[in-house]
């Protein structure tokens, strides 16, 4: 498996390019997601990631997911997977292993 990442602005962003990468995941950049709760040109940005990664058969997943009002927003918008303190602090795996 592997993963894309989308940083810049939108209007950088290599659409056409994406329709060839051997990717599974596109990753999308924390900078979008920090402030998406209050700022709707984040939200039209992450939701039209969204349904392009879609379109193509990729799987999204957001960074910083700092809370719940954020986590939801991301459930709403359609995201596949989620990091951040939402979720769990960073850790080591060995601990991770040791809970679960």
């Amino acid at each position: 498996m592997s993963r894309g990442s989308f940083p810049g602005a939108p209007e950088q962003l290599p659409y056409g390019y994406l329709k060839h990468l051997p990717i599974d995941y596109l990753k999308i950049d924390g900078s979008f997601i920090k402030d998406i709760v209050n700022n709707p040109h984040d939200q039209v940005i992450v939701r039209s990631f969204n349904e392009i990664a879609h379109f193509m058969g990729k799987q999204t997943v957001a960074e910083f997911v700092e809370n719940a009002e954020t986590l939801s927003l991301m459930r709403e918008l359609g995201i596949d997977h989620v990091q951040g303190y939402a979720i769990a602090r960073p850790g080591f795996i060995d601990e991770f292993f040791t809970r679960h």
